[in-house]
């Protein structure tokens, strides 16, 4: 008896001491062009991010400025897994799905490519600092430099 009841409480603290916390994006980001990488043409974007967060849903909205147009657009991102329609950067349809990793929320995005028949596959990233100042998104795609861009808390 002794056996077992020592196998459950194992098993239980095993499996709440495996459940990790999300972590919370929310907040208000600007992005900090000269601690970012492989940017290109964006270092020369001015973007503000606004996250709302949920137990199922993380909303991004995005103020870009960028040669003196001011344009918005919003991603929102499922947190339990279920592939959603959003719009790239670009405005290209896309399908996104994202899952955590530990502490990091991982995006996949695909989008149609410019030869017919052919899909865009791009991997984003999210994590915090462990002081939940600074947010990198890691983004990367097939046969490019991967992109790191850096927003600091607001």
């Amino acid at each position: 008896m002794k056996t077992r009841a020592m196998v459950f409480l194992l098993m239980l603290f095993g499996v709440v001491g495996s459940v990790q916390a999300e972590t919370d994006f929310s907040g208000t980001w600007a992005m900090n062009t000269k601690l970012g990488e492989n940017l290109g043409m964006m270092a020369a974007l001015k973007e503000t991010l606004t996250a709302t967060q949920t137990a199922g849903q993380l909303t991004l909205d995005f103020i870009d400025i960028f040669q003196g147009k001011t344009t918005t657009r919003q991603v929102k991102l499922d947190l339990t897994g279920a592939v959603v329609d959003n719009f790239a950067a670009m405005g290209d349809p896309s399908k996104t799905a994202s899952k955590w990793d530990g502490a990091r929320l991982v995006t996949t995005w695909t989008t149609a490519g410019a030869i017919p028949g052919t899909e865009v596959v791009r991997t984003e990233t999210h994590r915090l600092d462990d002081e939940g100042s600074s947010l990198t998104v890691t983004i990367e795609r097939a046969n490019r430099p991967t992109m790191i861009l850096v927003y600091e808390k607001q």
